[in-house]
């Protein structure tokens, strides 16, 4: 079982925008959310982290469900141009980095998150995927919280979160279920 007091005082030391215990049950699943990578994402159809790799949005969300407890962690950082797709994106890394220390710190009371966060993956230069193999790095792979037809701004908004803080913020989001 987690130690929440022992895990709150190591995510205060952390870069955190904040984080937030969510109910699994209380996500939005929608196929509207699939359609935008499966229609908008050059990386769909491409890695173990997105559709169809990842699985259906209804056999996402009862993974995501089958879970009692879920926490939420947000980052944010600014950019000089938000338009700049590759600026944004090159902003991911720092959030990715908080949340594997976020999964460390996790791990380290015995507990194995399941990770949804901003990855499309980009762990190894072939995934192997393309060639109808196991993911190599299952452990460090974490699908985009998207890929899963996961709706995250109504559970934004529910713990007062901005997803749009100005106009060169970017705000990244992950969740980890336990």
């Amino acid at each position: 079982m987690m130690d929440m007091e022992r895990l709150e005082a190591a995510l205060a030391e952390l870069p955190l925008l904040g984080y937030f215990p969510v109910e699994p049950k209380s996500l939005e699943f929608s196929d509207r959310i699939r359609w935008i990578c499966e229609n908008e994402c050059p990386m769909c159809n491409k890695t173990w982290a997105c559709p169809p790799a990842v699985g259906s949005v209804a056999s996402c969300r009862d993974k995501c469900r089958s879970f009692e407890n879920c926490l939420m962690i947000a980052t944010i950082t600014e950019v000089d141009d938000i338009t700049n797709i590759d600026e944004t994106l090159a902003t991911r890394p720092e959030h990715e980095a908080v949340t594997n220390q976020v999964a460390a710190l996790m791990e380290e009371q015995g507990v194995a998150p399941y990770i949804l966060s901003t990855e499309a993956c980009a762990i190894c230069e072939r995934c192997a995927w393309l060639d109808g193999q196991p993911c190599r790095h299952p452990d460090r792979m974490h699908p985009c919280v998207e890929s899963h037809g996961i709706n995250i701004i109504p559970t934004l908004e529910e713990n007062g979160i901005e997803f749009q803080f100005g106009a060169n913020v970017v705000t990244w989001v992950s969740l980890l279920f336990y």
